[in-house]
């Protein structure tokens, strides 16, 4: 019996492979032709007996407009390897007079029914999503001529197509021809020439899978309709399914988590007076659960153990607006919870001389076991990060402008960088000035009076969050200070060295932080108990004893 292939072109002008093997995938035959008459006479040989024709062409085509249901079908397990088929329908001109695949059965004597038992026959296949099941590819390869795609990279890509090709065929010199020819190739044109002929190896070779290996097969679509056969993507989706299905039942508990972990993070971090924007967090929904669990590279499963191995079901944010905050963040969260990772990103990318994503990425655990990712990054490099990925994986980037959209991605990150060191500078720059002189006699504190005040009082302070210099702003009248001479009066009295050697702060705590611990050694039980305080009344025990030694 015979296998045959045949790359169809849509019209007589183009080329159209042709390729035979036989039951052992030994290469019989293959050639470029043009016109039917070409292709029965290269085939008359190896049709007259039992065969099986594999034709990379539309063969039964009746929706009037759109895709095929076939196409549908078969785009939905395919579409994430690049790997889904171009829409056929009576529309297109291609297609008025029925399809030159059909004309081509009819003259060769061909059943085109899939399910038929006939020993002449033949069945629609489609290269693409064959190669992602056989070779394990993780995408298509890109040998095919298109804008932005130079001649090394068609000229690699098809090279690593025959190399598995000649994997499960049982080449010969004519093959080897073809390979020369790719080698040598100078122009894209003589590429073409080999292509049509490889894909219809790979039409040939699914055409004797189809045979050998039904339970391995899966056909798209009906023979009313029209259909695809093509090579099962593997079920390692078994696995994974179950995966996606245990997750779905711990998501509801996941979310209950993450709020009690964004709750956790932001009581640390005021806790420690850090300055940062925000902190936020989510449970990962479902969807990017199953995405994320089936991805995989050149065929392999990127996750084993998807419930195990991804790290960010439970992801947590915190956005500052220096560097320099950055590393106090992962320093305070590095003293309250158990790090079971921290990758800077940001760093790795600069070692390799590069401007790109950057992140400091932590692995953080409860005491109760239950884990979560933290990403901590600045206001720029978070707007970097969004906008990349929104254009690049939410997007669809033209290939043509790939390059050149890596060039100004990489541009921005380099400016972006620049404009975070400035910002950093400015700061220190202004941490070391002299304040204005507020108005000292004044009844009442404002936010601001209070901040402009600490930035003198505690010059070697980190800045605090906005909304604290109001908050703790709000407690002093609780305190009977109603002015910053009363308040300066109350400080004077504070050894501010020995809180520093009794607290030990592991990382720069912020004006407000210094504050807050001057109060609480000045006023004792008294600032513990204030209304203002209610929320944090264990952790300001905790301290006033760590306080007093």
């Amino acid at each position: 019996m015979y296998y045959v292939g045949v790359d169809l072109a849509w019209g007589e002008r183009r080329p159209t492979g042709l390729a035979v093997l036989d039951e052992e995938a030994r290469l019989l035959h293959i050639a470029t032709v043009h016109s039917d008459d070409e292709i029965e006479s290269h085939l008359a040989p190896y049709v007259d007996g039992p065969c099986l024709v594999g034709f990379d062409a539309p063969l039964i085509v009746t929706n009037p407009t759109g895709s095929r249901p076939a196409e549908q079908e078969l785009a939905k397990d395919f579409r994430r390897f690049e790997a889904a088929p171009h829409p056929s329908n009576l529309g297109k001109p291609e297609f008025v007079n029925g399809s030159r695949g059909a004309r081509l059965c009819k003259r060769l004597r061909l059943d085109m029914d899939p399910r038929s038992g006939r020993e002449r026959r033949a069945i629609e296949v489609y290269p693409h999503p064959a190669t992602i099941v056989l070779f394990g590819l993780g995408r298509t390869l890109k040998y095919k001529d298109k804008r932005g795609r130079d001649l090394e990279l068609l000229r690699s890509e098809l090279l690593t197509l025959m190399s598995h090709v000649e994997r499960i065929v049982v080449t010969d010199r004519s093959w080897q021809t073809l390979r020369a020819q790719v080698v040598g190739a100078t122009r894209k044109s003589h590429l073409r020439e080999v292509e049509d002929q490889v894909d219809a190896v790979v039409c040939a070779y699914v055409a004797l899978f189809a045979r050998r290996w039904p339970e391995r097969t899966t056909t798209y679509g009906t023979f009313e309709e029209g259909y695809i056969v093509t090579p099962t993507l593997p079920d390692a989706h078994a696995a994974l399914r179950q995966a996606v299905e245990v997750y779905a039942e711990r998501y509801p508990q996941l979310v209950v988590h993450a709020r009690e972990f964004v709750a956790l993070l932001t009581s640390i971090l005021d806790e420690a007076g850090i300055n940062y924007l925000t902190v936020t967090g989510r449970a990962k929904s479902v969807d990017s659960f199953a995405a994320k669990a089936g991805r995989t590279v050149d065929g392999v499963p990127v996750y084993h153990d998807p419930l195990r191995d991804i790290g960010d079901q439970i992801g947590l944010r915190v956005i500052t607006y220096v560097r320099s905050d950055v590393a106090a963040v992962a320093d305070v969260l590095g003293s309250q919870l158990r790090v079971l990772d921290d990758r800077d990103l940001g760093q790795e990318t600069a070692s390799e001389g590069r401007f790109g994503y950057a992140s400091r990425h932590l692995q953080v655990a409860r005491e109760d076991g239950v884990t979560a990712q933290v990403q901590v990054r600045t206001v720029l490099q978070h707007a970097w990060a969004e906008f990349e990925h929104d254009i690049r994986y939410k997007g669809t980037v033209p290939e043509e402008h790939a390059r050149d959209f890596d060039r100004r991605f990489t541009l921005a990150a380099g400016l972006l960088e620049l404009a975070d060191q400035e910002f950093t500078t400015i700061r220190d720059r202004l941490r070391g000035s002299a304040p204005e002189e507020p108005d000292t006699q004044a009844v009442g504190i404002t936010a601001r009076e209070l901040a402009a005040y600490l930035a003198g009082q505690y010059a070697d302070a980190e800045w605090s969050r906005t909304d604290h210099y109001g908050w703790i702003a709000s407690l002093l009248p609780e305190l009977g200070l109603t002015t910053l001479a009363e308040l300066g009066h109350v400080l004077a009295e504070v050894d501010d060295d020995q809180i520093a050697a009794r607290m030990d702060y592991r990382y720069p705590p912020g004006a407000v932080r210094r504050l807050d611990d001057a109060l609480l050694a000045a006023f004792g039980e008294r600032y513990v108990e204030l209304p203002g305080n209610a929320h944090r009344v264990m952790a300001l025990k905790a301290r006033l004893e760590k306080m007093r030694g």
